[in-house]
């Protein structure tokens, strides 16, 4: 049974989670993600279950260790987590949630000390030869409170049965355990060389609630890296409209 804790979410665009605990009271986050903690605050970083464990964790592009921190002082005491980029933190309540959330690779913040966290493979041959990013997703087991982390903003959808969403694997954060799960072809020769959306997209089918990010790390990171590789261009030629303006700008010429 996981522990029941209190959390207050801060922030607008760079969002954090503040948990509060109680005497005893623990929550479990991924190494790396602490903001703060307070005094009482005792941290533990294990592998969580053991080596195979810490080694699954690594399938899934988190780490080999994850830290558990509990509170071993007198009255409240709090501690908080931070996401590794600009977004928002989704709070996943696994009990109403039906016990189980399926977890794009990454999104995992932080959790109520109990929560067990494992990997899943998706269940079909297309989906884990095409799916990229949701080939190795994380699977949430509990009873308590866990944490996301959605690139940009969060779109929380709820799918009746046999309503189907057609999503680009990088913007897919979580789902219920009840939700379908599939990757399919786009389709079209037009479509696939020049749609800018992939070869392929996840399938989502109801019945269950489905969370989307707007802005997936890969493709903020895709932006940045094409930038920096103009940025490049300009310079090794020569000088370019914007590199050859921007060092008159420095040297004081108009």
């Amino acid at each position: 049974m996981a522990h029941d804790i209190e959390y207050q979410i801060v922030g607008d665009d760079m969002q954090a989670v503040v948990v509060e605990l109680d005497p005893g009271e623990a929550v479990i986050a991924e190494a790396g993600a602490m903001l703060y903690m307070e005094d009482g605050i005792q941290m533990d970083t294990g592998t969580g279950g053991g080596v195979f464990k810490g080694l699954k964790r690594v399938l899934t592009g988190e780490s080999f260790f994850i830290t558990s921190f509990v509170h071993t002082g007198p009255g409240k005491g709090h501690v908080a987590f931070s996401a590794p980029y600009p977004g928002k933190v989704v709070p996943l309540d696994l009990a109403f949630l039906g016990g189980t959330m399926m977890c794009q690779k990454d999104a995992f913040l932080c959790a109520a000390k109990g929560t067990d966290i494992s990997i899943a493979f998706t269940k079909r041959l297309g989906a884990g030869m095409f799916g990229g990013e949701g080939f190795i997703l994380q699977k949430l087991v509990g009873d308590g409170l866990a944490f996301a982390h959605a690139g940009g903003a969060v779109m929380p959808l709820d799918l009746v049965p046999g309503q189907s969403l057609r999503v680009d694997t990088g913007c897919l954060v979580a789902f219920q355990e009840s939700v379908d799960y599939d990757i399919k072809f786009v389709g079209g020769f037009t479509n696939a060389l020049f749609g800018g959306e992939g070869l392929f997209l996840a399938t989502l089918r109801g019945p269950g609630r489905v969370y989307l990010q707007t802005l997936p790390f890969s493709r903020l990171a895709d932006r940045i890296r094409a930038a920096v590789g103009r940025n490049r261009g300009e310079h090794k030629g020569a000088g370019g409209i914007g590199g050859g303006l921007l060092k008159n700008i420095i040297s004081g010429d108009r």
